[in-house]
């Protein structure tokens, strides 16, 4: 395995990390089973696994913990909080109450003393972003967490993020954990070049675009079917007209595959960790064979003329569905803040 340092912090992570979010009610309710998955990615050199307080409200953090018994210290274990965990209005966000809390509740469901990353899952506009980083610097100086990051932050608060910690002497953010794929590129006219700049370390979500990028799509045309199509729709239903350039994307990019002699699945991730910005991958099997289909993206390199072959399929910084980006700005969700 080609362990990678995690931004400036020197800490060696594998080129794929495992996401935990399919294992639970949200995908995998098999506990044992998603522990052999776990057990098994760890075997083959992973040694980065992520996760999140929100992911089947909490059961996904109770399964890792249950997988990491008596491997934990080999283990770089990342989680999230943001997201609703509750009733009520102070159960969720980035204010200093709701991290000290929620801090100690991912701890317990892990079953672990310490947290090596902890990520913000989203931006918190109703929260000053000070009041985050004290309460997170408070964190790491207690001995509960290592480091922090953020989790699809536009460019413009990841500096500012950089800039109130220098001057408010806190701890920073030390990565960032954005969607990234061959079919979500935006993020390279802004983001990337920013985390590199700032030495953080890239985790990218989604490397498989939600399942566009898995090889479903052929050009037989066969019915697809997901629970997202219904879910998500905007993103997943194939009426849409940019779901539907996805997935000609997406048969275009198993052409090229062939080609090159790989799997779509090992080009994606391939693609994605090809980025001079890029740390680490995340992969989020919900089965056996998913995951082991995944594991030898991290091993495949893609030559020059490859890459400019899926720059004339999506070009840099694109998205082909502005759906996928992953966070809205509330200038652009709610009405109100853009009209007197």
């Amino acid at each position: 395995m080609d362990y990678r340092v995690l931004g400036r912090t020197g800490v060696r992570v594998s080129p794929l990390c495992l996401g935990a979010m399919m294992f639970g009610t949200w995908g995998n309710q098999d506990h044992d089973d998603s522990i052999k998955i776990i057990h098994r990615a760890l075997d083959a050199g992973v040694n980065f696994v992520d996760t999140a307080d929100a992911y089947s409200a909490g059961e996904s953090e109770e399964i890792v913990g249950k997988a990491l018994a008596g491997r934990r210290d080999d283990v770089v274990l990342a989680t999230k909080l943001y997201m609703p965990m509750g009733p009520g209005p102070n159960r969720r966000g980035l204010s200093r109450r709701w991290i000290v809390t929620e801090v100690e509740n991912s701890l317990r469901r892990l079953g672990t003393d310490w947290i090596d990353l902890y990520q913000v899952h989203r931006p918190d506009p109703s929260t000053d972003i000070d009041e985050t980083l004290g309460a997170l610097t408070d964190l790491v100086r207690a001995g509960k967490i290592r480091y922090f990051g953020s989790s699809t932050f536009p460019a413009h608060e990841v500096v500012e993020a950089q800039w109130v910690a220098e001057r408010r002497n806190r701890e920073r953010f030390v990565t960032e954990q954005p969607p990234y794929s061959l079919l979500v590129r935006g993020i390279e006219a802004d983001l990337l070049p920013v985390a590199q700049k700032y030495g953080l370390g890239v985790l990218p979500w989604s490397p498989l675009a939600g399942g566009f990028l898995s090889g479903r799509h052929t050009r037989d045309g066969g019915e697809v079917t997901s629970t997202r199509m219904s879910r998500v729709p905007n993103r997943f239903d194939l009426s849409v007209p940019a779901n539907q350039r996805k997935v000609e994307a997406a048969i275009a990019f198993a052409d090229l595959a062939a080609e090159v002699g790989v799997t779509l699945i090992e080009l994606a991730l391939a693609f994605v960790l090809s980025h001079p910005a890029v740390t680490s991958a995340i992969i989020g099997p919900r089965t056996m064979e998913h995951l082991e289909s995944q594991l030898t993206g991290g091993a495949v390199t893609l030559d020059e003329a490859t890459l400019d072959r899926i720059d004339e399929i999506v070009p840099p910084g694109v998205n082909v569905n502005p759906e996928d980006a992953g966070y809205v700005p509330p200038s652009l969700a709610q009405p109100a803040l853009r009209r007197r």
